[in-house]
């Protein structure tokens, strides 16, 4: 169950740079976990630098970002490389974790179906329970919406 009050699914995944994050590992800080479809696509790469942007203001609101696709490791450096990014990103390629929390769902452009990540962002409270979640994210100030969550939790 992902719903607001919830435990927030535990998972290890390796990040961007090297390395693992366990989500556990980093209570008692708020995490913001964001699934977004894809590396280096135009809605994508405006997410994580909006993020990027706003790190040092979440930084100071005790909370932690992590971005989350199914593209590898090796695509997620290329990508904070390309762009500057300093928002944690994880490899989920097997589509565990986007599946435990229901991102991993049907999509249909133009007429075709085919299984994706729905853009969405889960607010995790320091003791690992889900606060707050944005389901089919639209990036124009959702950034923002999030940090004001972070600052109110």
């Amino acid at each position: 169950m992902t719903d607001i009050g919830s435990a927030a699914p535990d998972f290890t995944l390796p990040r961007d740079g090297g390395g693992e994050i366990t989500l556990s590992a980093l209570q008692p800080k708020a995490v913001v976990l964001y699934f977004y479809p894809k590396d280096d696509t135009p809605g994508c790469t405006k997410e994580a630098i909006a993020f990027t942007e706003h790190l040092a203001a979440f930084d100071e609101a005790g909370a932690v970002i992590l971005g989350i696709s199914k593209d590898p490791v090796a695509k997620h450096d290329k990508f904070v490389a390309k762009h500057d990014l300093k928002v944690a990103l994880v490899s989920d390629e097997e589509s565990d974790v986007c599946e435990r929390y229901g991102v991993w769902v049907e999509k249909n452009m133009y007429g075709k179906k085919y299984m994706g990540i729905e853009r969405a962002t889960y607010l995790i409270d320091g003791s690992g329970k889900i606060a707050q979640v944005w389901r089919k994210v639209k990036v124009p100030g959702h950034a923002e919406a999030v940090l004001d969550a972070v600052k109110a939790l």
